[in-house]
């Protein structure tokens, strides 16, 4: 009797064992299926099945990713992917998603990629992969039209630079000796040069082509570009490489065919995507 009591309590934890065997192998099943579906050429693969592009933008950060006076979302950074989508012969789903939560929503795979922009630096490169740039910019000097004794950063020196005064383009106007008088953006530091209380302003090439193409502003000028340019890109997970590919190889279609000069142009009056 006693025997056939252990046999059977043997029989229940053999078969508590298993059970407890099975549950983890399925669970194993799920990553290993998981890891198939994000791994290196499979998101490629469902977005062509699909017939879908999940992207991530803010959709209020003009003139890159904004709602247009009919509430249609537009901007340069939107139309550059809708043309890639279309050439890759897919829909594009836009996630609007506020910035300070987009790499949460990338690393979540709520989208297939980014486009709002984002610079390509050390930091995110060891996270993320990115597309080739389609956007090239850099700091500029800035002056009143009729100004003709700046010409370079060099003669910042001595000169009063109205600056938001914790930009990166306070402290280049401040490394090249210039005073800083303080602003609260760009549209402020245009007008202070405008109305002779500051000299100059140094600031980022985009916004200052936008705002002139905006305002219709030919009060002022350009008169020198930094020779470093910061590089923004179409941002990914990690382990796609064959999505990363095929992005690359349409966005070189159109710089080859003039398709993103022509967007550039549209948005900023000139072909920011090369240097």
């Amino acid at each position: 009797m006693k025997k056939l009591a252990l046999g059977i309590i043997l029989l229940l934890i053999t078969g508590l064992l298993v059970a407890c065997g099975t549950k983890e192998d399925n669970n194993n099943a799920a990553t290993d299926e998981s890891t198939k579906t994000n791994g290196s050429g499979n998101l490629y693969d469902k977005v062509i099945e699909e017939g879908v592009l999940t992207v991530g933008t803010e959709g209020v950060y003009a003139p890159f990713s904004f709602h247009n006076e009919e509430g249609e979302l537009t901007g340069y950074d939107v139309e550059v992917i809708k043309e890639v989508a279309n050439r890759l012969g897919v829909e594009v789903d836009f996630q609007e998603t506020q910035w300070d939560s987009m790499f949460a929503g990338l690393n979540s795979e709520r989208f297939d990629l980014i486009a709002n922009q984002v610079g390509i630096n050390e930091e995110r490169l060891e996270n993320y992969d990115f597309s080739i740039p389609y956007t090239y910019s850099s700091a500029v000097v800035v002056v009143p039209a009729d100004n003709e004794d700046i010409t370079s950063f060099e003669d910042l020196e001595g000169k009063q630079s109205a600056q938001s005064l914790t930009s990166n383009y306070g402290s280049i106007a401040e490394e090249n000796g210039a005073e800083l008088v303080g602003v609260e953006g760009l549209s402020q530091a245009i007008e202070l040069i405008k109305q002779g209380r500051a000299d100059v302003t140094v600031n980022d090439k985009l916004a200052v082509l936008d705002y002139i193409k905006q305002q219709g502003d030919e009060s002022i000028k350009v008169v020198a570009e930094a020779d470093e340019h910061s590089e923004m890109a179409f941002t990914f997970n990690k382990g796609n490489e064959e999505l990363v590919e095929a992005v690359n190889e349409q966005l070189e279609a159109m710089l080859e065919d003039g398709t993103l000069a022509e967007i550039s142009e549209e948005w900023f009056g000139e072909d920011v995507s090369i240097k």
